[in-house]
């Protein structure tokens, strides 16, 4: 087979590709993993349809593009845990592959993962790549929506542009899942989600392109009064999630779809949470934390 990509919406051609001539379980080659990488400095989102994977085929595939982050972004304690670490259960399951009940407390944090967000951003140093596998998909919905946030930069007035290059924002999860109505936390929860920061506006290593960086767990601008910086970036997050910015993805049994959170945001979208939705993902870590990188 020959690894090849097109891109899934003819009218944005540097926005979301389509892969096709690659098997992942059976293995990447060096030459087709640069030349994914080189597919994603340009698109940013890869859908590779028919992927038959398991988690170690998974995992493998994705070590092809940097160190690999531990699943450590969740409230499941040890015990609950239904996957290894170096997997993050994107699902709505127990460890007996149970749905969890409506009002159970990982499902409340999870209903997170509906809000615009980029991977990691919440820690130190955020994460470069997510792939996610969709191993059981509900009968309808749990579609993952993608903005692109260079175009996003693009269309911003200079002016704005000038004024967002310093910015220096503060990202958790305690403040993201805090406009959900979640604010269950523990003592030991609330020192692992302490504020991270992030710059405001980044600069792609791989294709020299500027982006803003947003999340809603973006909830503070150093040096900025609270109320104005919320204010703030919400209307950056507005603007940054028009339609003519989004790919939404409907999930096909055995998708796999990576991103580059350094310059999107994603979200998933409601489904029937009786049924089940089983996604897998795998996440590989950035080069280092933002404030080390080149500023915009």
């Amino acid at each position: 087979m020959t690894l090849s990509i097109r891109a899934i919406d003819a009218n944005r051609q540097n926005f979301a590709g389509e892969v096709s001539g690659v098997n992942i379980a059976q293995g990447v080659s060096a030459a087709d993993a640069a030349a994914i990488e080189k597919a994603m400095d340009h698109y940013a989102v890869l859908v590779f349809h028919d992927q038959h994977l398991d988690d170690a085929q998974q995992y493998t595939f994705s070590q092809h593009f940097g160190p690999m982050e531990k699943a450590t972004g969740d409230i499941a304690q040890a015990e609950q845990r239904r996957l290894s670490m170096d997997i993050n259960d994107i699902s709505n399951l127990d460890k007996d592959g149970k749905v969890l009940a409506r009002d159970d407390r990982r499902r409340l944090f999870n209903l997170g993962n509906q809000l615009w967000h980029s991977d990691s951003s919440f820690k130190t140093t955020p994460s470069k790549y997510s792939l996610l596998s969709a191993r059981t998909i509900p009968s309808a919905g749990g579609n993952t929506e993608f903005a692109d946030m260079r175009a996003a930069w693009d269309a911003l007035e200079p002016a704005l542009q000038d004024e967002c290059k310093p910015l220096i924002c503060e990202h958790s999860q305690i403040f993201s899942r805090s406009t959900l109505g979640f604010t269950d936390f523990t003592e030991e929860e609330q020192i692992k989600y302490a504020p991270a920061p992030q710059r405001l506006v980044r600069r792609h290593t791989g294709s020299g392109r500027l982006s803003l960086y947003l999340a809603s767990h973006a909830g503070a601008i150093q040096g900025w009064p609270v109320p104005e910086a919320r204010a703030y970036l919400r209307d950056l997050n507005e603007h940054a999630t028009q339609r003519k910015f989004v790919y939404a993805h409907v999930w096909r049994q055995d998708d796999l779809v990576m991103w580059d959170n350094r310059c999107t945001m994603h979200r998933a979208r409601r489904y029937n949470h009786t049924q089940v939705r089983d996604m897998h993902r795998t996440t590989v870590a950035d080069s280092a934390p933002t404030l080390q990188q080149m500023a915009a």
